[in-house]
């Protein structure tokens, strides 16, 4: 990448997933950071986390892969943010701590990570829906959208019982890309009280009309809505729809942080300037790959080095 490439700011939660046994430095924001940084693209992640044993694994992790440190604040009395897993027969059972230091992410620090000597003013501004159950880093997250004039990209991201369904309806009003599973969409539709055709597929009309009701509900550029193994859907203001569809073999060690990756991508093909059907085709192909391998992000740095070199390979063919 190159080296006055504008930073993408990603506001959020770093955490860590406890297992019991073993601790796993995670949260959706924090795996895109870290994709992005794997990228070779400067990311100013925001965040909070606790001068504790977990607080220090994070910052392990951002100094391990070359993240910008100039927005990691740290808390004094609350812990860094902790979900707690538990696995049995039915699967997974995630129990997200409240009061966590990613809940008061200040905003003072955060202004002036965005200021700080040698940072150009943000490219694209990345958010989800998490850190803004706590009114102190929703509050923070309201004064970086004032100050920094850049796109705003929300992955929706919802967790149930964490964000009140207002707050997230006022997200996504400040956002400019919205992305959403399709199940996500549907919670939309509900919340907002706009209709959507029962029982039909966003990849048919009718239901893809009504996902553009919602754009212009909220005043979106444009609406991703990722749809796991069909692929993925962009449905832009302007009339433009776009279907990527997903890699034809795909080998599903878990799905942890497919998401992530995908936004990854998204956001990398914005900074790069790939033609929009590149971007999703890219971010698909690799949301599958993260499908295949253990864990949201893979810890070897060849493991994006060697995308990019295929990517790369592909523009030098065309």
């Amino acid at each position: 990448m190159t080296r006055d490439m504008q930073a993408i700011a990603v506001f959020g939660e770093a955490l860590v997933d406890d297992f019991g046994t073993t601790q796993v430095v995670g949260g959706a924001p924090f795996n895109v950071a870290r994709h992005l940084a794997g990228f070779g693209v400067p990311a100013l992640m925001i965040t909070r986390i606790g001068a504790d044993a977990n607080g220090a694994a994070v910052r392990a992790q951002f100094s391990r892969f070359g993240m910008l440190e100039a927005g990691l604040q740290t808390d004094p009395r609350r812990p860094t943010g902790r979900v707690v897993v538990e696995q049995d027969e039915h699967g997974h059972r995630f129990d997200i701590l409240p009061d966590q230091a990613y809940d008061h992410i200040d905003a003072d620090e955060a202004l002036a990570a965005l200021a700080a000597p040698g940072m150009a003013a943000p490219g694209m501004l990345y958010f989800g829906t998490l850190a803004q159950r706590g009114d102190v880093s929703r509050a923070a997250l309201g004064s970086m959208i004032a100050a920094a004039a850049a796109p705003r990209y929300l992955d929706l991201n919802l967790r149930d019982g964490q964000v009140p369904a207002r707050h997230v309806l006022e997200a996504i009003g400040q956002a400019h890309i919205l992305k959403v599973n399709e199940e996500e969409l549907q919670w939309v539709h509900a919340a907002r009280g706009l209709p959507r055709p029962a029982g039909e597929d966003v990849l048919d009309a009718a239901a893809a009309a009504a996902a553009n009701a919602l754009i212009d509900a909220f005043g979106l550029r444009g609406m991703i809505v990722t749809l796991g193994p069909r692929g993925a859907l962009w449905l832009g203001a302007d009339g433009t729809r776009l279907h990527a569809a997903a890699p034809d073999a795909i080998e599903i060690v878990d799905t942890v942080g497919a998401g992530d990756a995908f936004s990854a991508v998204f956001l990398l093909g914005d900074r790069l300037g790939w033609p929009l059907d590149t971007t999703l085709e890219r971010a698909n192909a690799f949301a599958a790959a993260i499908c295949g391998v253990r864990g949201a992000v893979p810890p070897d740095p060849a493991f994006h080095a060697g995308w990019l070199a295929r990517w790369q390979a592909r523009c030098r063919a065309y």
